[in-house]
């Protein structure tokens, strides 16, 4: 049995989680993505290792009674002829984590000029891991303040407005810095719709590394990324080990990880030039 919550993450700056392509491929940094909409999303093993490598700086490592991050995210087996009292055999982590998917992503509209979209798919998952009713989204509906418009422009075409949903209202999690449900527009395209407004919502930008001596890039040293833009935001299900009726290893969990509110992380990569702040909030699911 485990115990289930699942975790809100907002991106205050462009987010970029993924592989890098070689030249032969025109060096494109491309962001992961989920297989049914083609939507970006951040793998569990980035989120478990973002989570394992804060806690492993934690000053509270050597106190008594505090659970270190072997405890909770499992350890590898020594390596041959290692000699470590405290590393003798690989164990399973007390805490799982599965990938983060979309439940808003901005995106530029003139007439807005910023819209947060989403999908039927996603918002289910949103549905799924938080507890809430079930529920039938309708594409095309919306929430929100709106300027006496009945359609948007997405730079390749025209969406007209159907109804306000107010529904939408409770798919928006609390404790937000960009999204203000009621303030800001919320938009439901369809699952076939959201994958190509996803990929116009896109950050990208063009890097290169410049000769020493000239003013031109050195060989091979001009590459694109993309990532998520500012203000997206993700949800994750995590669970931990339930060891019987008066467990209370969530409690201990989050006291250990210090993330009683909402905490402020980097993920993915080129955090040093301005990629991957967010937001976490961590939140107890129903069981």
């Amino acid at each position: 049995m485990y115990k289930k919550a699942y975790g809100i993450i907002e991106t205050l700056a462009p987010l970029h989680v993924g592989a890098s392509a070689g030249e032969e491929s025109g060096n494109l940094n491309l962001i992961f993505r989920d297989q049914f909409t083609q939507t970006g999303i951040i793998p569990g093993s980035s989120i478990r290792g973002r989570f394992r490598a804060d806690m492993r700086q934690d000053p509270r490592q050597k106190e008594e009674g505090y659970k270190n991050y072997n405890y909770w995210y499992g350890q590898e087996a020594p390596e041959k002829g290692e000699a470590d009292e405290d590393k003798k055999d690989t164990t399973e982590a007390q805490v799982k984590f599965e990938y983060a998917s979309i439940v808003w992503l901005p995106v530029y509209c003139p007439s807005q000029p910023v819209v947060w979209v989403s999908c039927p798919r996603l918002l289910k998952r949103y549905q799924k891991l938080s507890g809430k009713p079930i529920y039938d989204f309708k594409p095309h509906t919306y929430y929100g303040a709106k300027d006496n418009i009945d359609k948007l422009f997405f730079n390749l075409g025209f969406i007209c407005l159907d109804s306000r949903d107010q529904e939408l209202g409770k798919y928006i999690p609390d404790k937000l810095e960009n999204l203000k449900a009621g303030r800001d527009l919320v938009l439901v395209v369809s699952d076939a719709e959201i994958s190509m407004i996803h990929d116009m919502a896109l950050y990208r930008q063009s890097r290169i590394a410049l000769d020493r001596n000239e003013k031109k890039a050195t060989g091979g040293a001009f590459f694109n990324v993309e990532a998520l833009p500012e203000g997206t935001i993700l949800t994750f299900p995590t669970a931990i080990k339930n060891k019987g009726k008066d467990d209370n290893s969530w409690q201990e969990y989050i006291a250990d990880a210090d993330i009683k509110k909402t905490k402020e992380l980097y993920f993915g990569g080129l955090e040093s030039i301005g990629f991957g702040r967010t937001n976490v909030t961590l939140y107890e699911g129903l069981n």
